[in-house]
């Protein structure tokens, strides 16, 4: 099931880009694993998925130990600074910073490990009170605080819009997120301002986010089906 089930969302990923002429090497598939066994999470490796996004710390770190590290996690849960020694460690990429705060304990811990880290700046787009993120207008003046920060590479813009039950609904909130970060590019504010990531689109709606420019798309349902309740 997990192998037909990429398949298909590659090609999917594939048709979509070309249709946009875009190149579709350019999108990266997140496959969202949490709550998923890491039994499903080795038989996506087995069939050439190697990036995973997970929400819980721990849940992240207990699954990239038992993978001995050989996946790319993308953290993309609500990230707190108590947690932020364990993102820091086990992280490829963290998708959900939000403030100052959150970065620097990062750069501190950062510092302690010797290296560096990919982040993106989680945006509530939609000004929706029920999700994380920085405001719009807030994003410029995070940017700049962050560029400071010598272990933290921010090389684009995250974003999860308001739920709806009609995947087109999103398309304002994605083409938003687009023209925000082609501004901030504008004005130098990314570790690359020629290649801005932005990771935008899940199961229902990603191929919505690829058409407005998403280089990243986070699937779980669609490639391991409905998960359970969290433990």
């Amino acid at each position: 099931m997990i192998a037909e089930n990429l398949q298909r969302i590659k090609e999917t990923i594939s048709r979509c880009a070309l249709r946009c002429q875009r190149n579709p090497e350019d999108i990266q598939l997140i496959a969202v694993s949490k709550t998923i066994p890491v039994s499903l999470m080795r038989e996506a490796l087995q069939h050439g998925q190697r990036t995973f996004g997970e929400n819980y710390i721990q849940e992240a770190e207990q699954k990239w130990e038992e993978l001995n590290g050989g996946i790319d996690l993308h953290f993309i849960g609500h990230l707190q600074t108590n947690k932020a020694k364990i993102a820091a460690r086990i992280s490829s990429v963290i998708e959900t910073v939000d403030s100052l705060r959150i970065a620097e304990a990062l750069n501190k811990h950062l510092n302690a490990l010797d290296r560096k880290l990919k982040v993106l700046i989680q945006v509530n787009i939609g000004n929706d009170p029920n999700k994380s993120g920085t405001m719009p207008e807030h994003v410029e003046e995070l940017l700049r605080q962050i560029q400071l920060l010598p272990r933290i590479e921010v090389i684009g813009l995250m974003t999860i819009p308001p739920l709806s039950p009609d995947p087109e609904t999103s398309r304002p909130y994605f083409k938003a997120l687009r023209h925000l970060a082609d501004e901030l590019a504008g004005k130098g504010l990314f570790h690359d301002n020629r290649r801005v990531a932005l990771s935008m689109g899940m199961s229902d709606d990603f191929e919505i986010a690829i058409e407005e420019g998403a280089t990243m798309v986070r699937i779980g349902t669609a490639i391991f089906g409905h998960r359970s309740a969290r433990a």
